[in-house]
């Protein structure tokens, strides 16, 4: 430690701190409008400059390391006054009454600190103000040239949409479009507003709904980087959102989403009211009416055709202690395994596979291993969209230098800038990955000793992958043999590489096999048990992770026990004996109600009519329930056409419990605003109905966290994770004891099930959907920026603006053929149905292939997918549906 003092105050910081850090500690401030910690230091406005003892000159705070020794002045008088003066000569760039309106910005909070008053001038000829986005105010007449905007975008999102133009008195801040913000490459992240000092670049709804009363640290409900929030909120409303600058998960970033798209929240159409369906119409209840007759339906299905009748779905936007009363209730109240949740459309192939050959169904790494990594290969996977703060986090190592693979066919943002790109005709994963093994064995690459010491079944994944040339697998996958070779040797050598994944690699007819060639790759290059590296899903939504973990899943109980060993165990804690007879996954619960074997199902937070495949036989099967409960919280697509009882939940923000990211961190979610109405807490509802049904026993919690401390006592790798440790800070499974740090990576020395790992040959199986001449084109679809699944929540704000519907993207070649340019109206049919979408030609797609979002359900893309699935979890085939394109 180093040993300062500080206007006469002893105080000890570690080596690397510097002088402004140091002040921090101690509760001391001097202004700093051109620092920000989450930036390397410029020292352009030196306000913050003190005197150091035995120095001639003052020093910027900011970007002085601290010396053993120093003794630091921070407030003379010569000091104050050069402060003053800096500040008086940049009082004309504070427009009137701004102050006053954003008192929370620095350079506001530095003029009323030191007495400057209002300037009577303003610049001459100031830039005109540009309100084009949707989010963003901006008006550069109160730029005081910081340069954080340009330097925030640069070096944490990894993007330079704000240019310097200019010297001296003619310096100015420009988009790289020089015309409007809207017009520019900006992605909406928020992040040069939330750095800016002055109000030069405001929060349009901030300035709209006020200043936050209060603000509460929370967690963000769109995807699965599990970003912490601060919340801000005014007269029992969401009024803005912040980042949380220390959180170890996004480090004082947000996407789009996270920091703007929380307007569902106060939609007019919110759910308020328990809703029953009486002569074809809604008609409002109360609690008690409402409990009572979702009671009553419960028992009387069960009374005539048994418990295999009845289906229950968590919700991936659900917390954990939601899914665990969730999935115990199917179980000890309604006496069924037919519970799951929406992981099954997307990642349970991932978390099947990494439990099968390594021993936990989820992500071996942390996203801080991204720094440490020395590479990438990112198979199937778009995070600069889908995943944003994890994207940006990737795309300035791929400016560092740092090899990157891409395994995609389309050309996302990162694959623009990938070392490798390999774009495999839609379903070919599995020939590609056999490949790319083939060639790191016939060229010598693996980790020899990590094969050693660690991995059964070499000789015989060696004979195997033998037959998968590079050339087999071109003449399968469209890639030239060349790349393929080129990336197996980027990602063998280049070590540790950090693989993710995402839907590209497990919505297929070979999902789950798909995931496990990942895992062969990992083991030979011994890209586990280590820093860096590992074999990571990025996991589509909020809580999906947990939502499976806590049980929600035909075939798992909470912390992904096998029902049949761990039985008994938990039979004892829950005091009652759990159902023997299989459970029904969600296609399997779809299925049985086409085939009028299941009779009620009970939906929570998932909108299943526009998001399964095949809507038309999703639609079908719908119909023929004879109960339909959706809690939710909008009157969703499903509920509007089939739900007969509707419960109003309360959203992320209205209720507290936990989340559980892709990163396997386990975080507080905390409640900032109260529900609307008579919405609540969904495991609030089950507890409810159990005790309605006379079986409340086991469903007495009075809180969230008395539901995770049974959650613990369930699962014996989470048992450390107490509420007390959550409230400082998140923790990553497995944590077993309240002592244990959490595991930052998983299988250090040894794996799942024991020292060594098994390669596993996974032969190619084509899938069945394929091209013909009726149907030449294969669509695969996937989400964007903008929008989140089916637009729930996104659909009921202003990112809507940003992309209103969904798009068709089509090569030039294939718009050519079928008479489409693009914005036109192109109608596009598959074996299964049909949907009308707009046209948007680009080299995103090659010939003969097309990429549509899921995002507008009145687009009703679903209707073109099929409903073949993975072979071993029955994921649906999502990315691989032959179609043709006509115009109108």
């Amino acid at each position: 430690m180093l040993r300062a003092v500080v206007n006469g105050i002893k105080k000890e910081v570690a080596p690397g701190a510097t002088i402004l850090d140091l002040l921090g500690e101690l509760g001391i401030d001097v202004p700093s409008l051109c620092h920000d910690p989450r930036l390397r230091p410029t020292a352009m406005c030196r306000l913050c400059a003190v005197t150091v003892e035995g120095l001639p000159r003052p020093v910027v705070a900011c970007g002085t390391p601290v010396a053993d020794g120093m003794v630091i002045t921070t407030h003379s008088p010569e000091l104050e006054e050069f402060r003053r003066g800096t500040l008086e000569l940049l009082a004309p760039n504070c427009a009137p009454g701004m102050r006053a309106l954003l008192p929370e910005k620095p350079f506001h909070r530095a003029l009323e600190r030191y007495g400057i008053p209002d300037a009577t001038e303003r610049p001459p000829s100031p830039p005109p103000i540009d309100a084009s986005h949707p989010y963003i105010h901006v008006d550069m007449s109160q730029c005081i040239q910081c340069h954080r905007c340009v330097r925030i975008c640069d070096e944490v999102q990894g993007l330079s949409v704000w240019h310097v133009l200019g010297r001296t008195e003619d310096c100015r801040v420009v988009p790289d479009s020089l015309t409007t913000l809207l017009e520019s490459s900006c992605t909406g992240c928020g992040a040069c507003v939330d750095s800016c000092p002055t109000g030069a670049l405001v929060d349009k709804q901030r300035l709209a709904l006020g200043q936050p009363e209060a603000w509460t640290r929370s967690v963000c409900g769109y995807c699965a980087v599990g970003c912490e929030l601060n919340v801000g909120t005014r007269d029992g409303r969401v009024v803005q959102v912040t980042p949380v600058v220390d959180s170890p998960v996004n480090k004082g970033h947000l996407c789009i989403k996270g920091r703007y798209a929380f307007e569902f929240n106060s939609a007019p159409d919110r759910a308020a009211q328990p809703l029953l369906r009486r002569q074809g119409g809604w008609q409002g209840t109360d609690w008690p009416t409402a409990v009572t007759s979702v009671a009553e339906v419960l028992a009387g299905v069960l009374e005539r055709h048994g418990p295999q009748a009845i289906g229950i779905l968590g919700s991936a936007r659900a917390t954990n202690e939601d899914n665990y009363v969730i999935q115990k209730f199917a179980r000890t109240v309604l006496g069924t395994n037919n519970v799951d949740c929406c992981a099954r459309v997307c990642h349970t192939p991932s978390a099947a596979a990494l439990k099968r050959m390594l021993g936990f169904g989820a992500a071996t790494n942390s996203f801080d291993d991204i720094e440490l990594a020395g590479g990438f290969m990112l198979v199937g996977c778009n995070p600069t969209e889908n995943h944003p703060v994890v994207g940006a986090r990737i795309l300035r190592q791929a400016r560092l230098g740092k090899p990157l693979v891409v395994i995609d066919p389309r050309a996302t943002d990162l694959a623009r800038r990938a070392t490798v790109h390999l774009r495999p005709r839609a379903g070919t994963n599995v020939p590609l990955l056999n490949a790319l093994a083939h060639v790191i064995l016939e060229e010598s690459l693996a980790d020899e000793s990590f094969v050693r010491e660690r991995v059964d079944g070499l000789a015989e994944f060696r004979a195997f992958v033998a037959g998968w040339t590079p050339e087999r697998a071109a003449a399968v996958s469209g890639v030239p043999a060349d790349d393929i070779r080129r990336a197996a040797r980027l990602y063998a050598t280049t070590r540790p590489a950090m693989c993710f994944h995402g839907l590209g690699v497990t919505e297929h007819l070979q999902g789950t096999e798909g995931v496990m060639c990942l895992i062969n790759l990992a083991l030979l290059t011994g890209n586990l048990g280590r820093r860096g590296a590992g074999v990571n899903p990025l996991r589509g939504q909020n809580n999906v992770q947990g939502a499976a973990h806590m049980g929600c899943d035909p075939g798992l109980l909470t912390g992904g026990a096998a029902i049949d060993p761990e039985r008994a165990r938990f039979e004892a804690l829950w005091g009652t004996a759990l159902p023997t007879a299989p459970g029904r996954n969600v296609v399997e619960m779809i299925g049985a109600a086409g085939r009028g074997e299941l009779k009620c199902l009970w939906i929570v937070g998932y909108d299943v009519l526009p998001t399964l495949p095949n809507r038309t036989a999703t639609r079908e099967a719908l119909a023929r329930l004879e109960h339909v409960i959706v809690q939710d919280l909008f009157i969703n697509e499903t509920a509007r056409e089939f739900a007969t009882i509707f419960l109003p939940a309360a959203s992320v923000f209205e209720h507290d419990g936990t989340f559980m990211n892709s990163e396997r961190r386990i975080q507080r979610v905390r409640q900032a605003v109260p529900p609307p109405g008579a919405a609540r807490a969904d495991w609030q509802i089950l507890c409810d109905v159990a005790r309605a049904m006379g079986l409340g026993s086991g469903f007495g919690f009075g809180s969230a966290a008395e539901i995770w401390d049974e959650v613990r006592a369930a699962w014996p790798g989470g048992a450390g994770v107490t509420g007390e440790r959550l409230d400082e800070s998140g923790v990553q499974w497995p944590c077993r004891d309240e002592h244990a740090p959490g595991t930052e990576y998983l299988y250090a020395e040894a794996f799942g099930a024991g020292p060594r790992a098994t390669l596993a040959c996974i032969d190619y199986v084509p899938t069945a959907e394929t091209v013909a001449p009726e149907f030449p084109l294969l669509l695969t679809t996937g989400r964007s920026l903008y929008q989140f699944n089916a637009g729930t929540m996104t659909g009921r704000g202003r990112t809507r603006d940003l992309r209103p519907t969904d798009l068709l993207e089509i090569n030039a070649v294939d718009a050519a053929a079928a008479g489409v340019v693009s914005g036109d109206a192109v109608r596009v049919r598959s074996r299964y149905g049909e949907a009308r979408l707009r046209a948007r030609v680009t080299d995103r797609v090659r010939p003969g292939e097309l990429f549509a979002t899921f995002q507008d359900p009145a687009a009703m893309v679903n209707l073109l997918t099929s409903g073949c699935g993975d072979r071993i979890t029955q994921a649906p085939e999502y990315k691989v549906t032959a179609v043709c394109v006509e115009r109108g």
